[in-house]
């Protein structure tokens, strides 16, 4: 778990990130001292304006320092989205930014195995990938079965896929924070 001095830290990583690109400006770096941000994780950062998802994008293999993640996945959820539309300077300040640490991978055989509310899923089937986070199957009020559908609609396969051999399933656990619920102090 992280401090909430390292969530402060992260949130400001990602806030800055999200406006140097915004505004088109190089990304200045915030001084990082806690050894925890410096550890290879994966995450998401989820970009909300006025309760709405606005951008999010992640990197699920931990392969490179956590604060360094964050920022770019700040940045690409600002701007390279492709549901989404560019994040304009007028829309900063009703942004909301939300990190999700993600833990590693388990791999599951059956749809039971995944607790809603505690684990995010990945499907996978050759080149198709599809990711949805802990927090996606509460908000929607989905049970295990269509947690894994809308996992496999996510990744460009057909969603009744998920039982079938050869579609290969993982679970995660994230902490997710955001701007609202971290102190600021």
């Amino acid at each position: 778990m992280l401090a909430d001095s390292e969530k402060h830290t992260l949130l400001q990583i990602a806030r800055h990130s999200v406006e140097s690109v915004v505004y088109g400006r190089d990304v200045s770096r915030i001084p990082i001292s806690a050894p925890a941000l410096f550890e290879p994780r994966a995450a998401f950062v989820t970009l909300r304006q006025h309760h709405e998802l606005r951008g999010c994008i992640g990197y699920i293999d931990p392969a490179y320092p956590l604060w360094e993640i964050v920022e770019e996945m700040a940045s690409k959820a600002a701007v390279d989205d492709p549901r989404f539309s560019p994040v304009e300077p007028k829309e900063l300040s009703t942004l909301e930014i939300e990190i999700s640490v993600l833990s590693d991978l388990r791999q599951i055989h059956k749809a039971n195995e995944i607790e809603i509310g505690v684990h995010g899923v990945v499907a996978e089937l050759r080149s198709y990938r599809g990711l949805l986070l802990p927090q996606v199957a509460v908000s929607a009020g989905w049970d295990s079965a269509m947690f894994l559908e809308e996992t496999l609609r996510k990744s460009g396969m057909p969603q009744r896929l998920w039982n079938h051999s050869d579609v290969r399933l993982f679970v995660f656990s994230a902490e997710v924070f955001s701007e609202a619920a971290v102190s600021q102090d």
